[in-house]
């Protein structure tokens, strides 16, 4: 019967008693990059509103291009719009209790209240890119004029497809915007055509392009029965695109349109935080923004 060598020297479960682990920070799965929000050009408000004017007939302007004789030039004015469409800054908030007996122990190497903090912030400030795209106000794919509504061929995103949306963006635009399983998909029907999209470097990442104007992928885009939406966009107020829109100089200000209040302790020995963040979105002009609609993810090709 064969015996068991004696042991010579210290194991690793008992070393460990005596060595300190390197702790990370808490991870959160559900951060995502947010692309939109680094991409949109944001302006301040001053109340919290936001109005848009418009000229009330453009093909009212009379202009003139004078031949060599003294005819009478046109005379012309500028008509605007007596009201219009104003934008309401939209709230994300929440309230972060930390009990003072937790933050007080146990905050190293971490710190608790920190912490807690920095991940209800990222959850705020992915519930914002979504509700750029998705609220039923102001968000992307309900602000979108009829005439600038494409639908695709043949159910999956093909080039022609997005050669149609820059037909409907042609003033500069900037970039697509398209859920992650549809930029797949239009690169799936790019590579049976024999035309892999070329890549562009944004800030450090890699985006696949489409006539030089890039596909920028957010997962707040939904996807309903294997069927998504590809959107275009021009941005910027100088160039009557969308912008976003904040909220300037808040109390408790961490950054751009977001505010972080300590509102006390309770008789339990609750901390508690407001987290507020502040935003909204316009769409200054009807053809700054069109959509492909019924753009099929789950689609595939077998390539021999």
């Amino acid at each position: 019967m064969s015996q068991q060598p004696s042991q010579t020297a210290l194991g690793d479960v008992a070393a460990r008693t005596l060595a300190n682990a390197t702790k990370s920070v808490p991870m959160l799965s559900t951060i995502s990059p947010r692309w939109l929000v680094h991409l949109l050009n944001w302006v301040p408000v001053e109340a919290g509103i936001y109005r848009v004017n418009k000229a009330k007939d453009p093909a009212a302007i009379t202009v003139d291009c004078s031949n060599k004789d003294e005819k009478e030039l046109p005379a012309t004015f500028v008509d605007y719009e007596e009201w219009g469409r104003e934008y309401v800054l939209n709230a994300v908030n929440t309230v972060v209790d930390v009990h003072t007996r937790v933050s007080d122990l146990y905050s190293s190497p971490h710190n608790q209240i920190k912490e807690q903090l920095r991940l209800t912030i990222e959850v705020v400030k992915e519930r914002q890119e979504s509700e750029l795209i998705n609220n039923k106000e102001y968000g992307l794919l309900n602000n979108v004029a009829k005439s600038q509504i494409v639908k695709t061929r043949n159910g999956y995103p093909t080039p022609d497809d997005l050669d149609e949306l820059l037909s409907k963006v042609w003033k500069e635009p900037a970039f697509f915007l398209a859920h992650p399983k549809a930029i797949a998909a239009f690169g799936r029907e790019c590579t049976r055509r024999g035309v892999p999209p070329p890549t562009v470097s944004l800030f450090g990442s890699q985006f696949i392009t489409w006539r030089g104007i890039p596909l920028i992928p957010s997962d707040k885009l939904p996807i309903a029965n294997g069927k998504s939406k590809i959107l275009l966009l021009r941005v910027g107020e100088s160039k009557q695109g969308v912008i976003g829109l904040y909220q300037p100089n808040l109390p408790g200000q961490q950054n751009m349109g977001l505010s972080v209040r300590f509102m006390g302790i309770n008789h339990k020995a609750i901390a508690s935080y407001l987290v507020s963040l502040y935003c909204s979105l316009a769409v200054l002009t009807e053809d700054a923004i069109a959509v492909l609609e019924d753009v099929g993810v789950d689609h595939y090709y077998d390539y021999k």
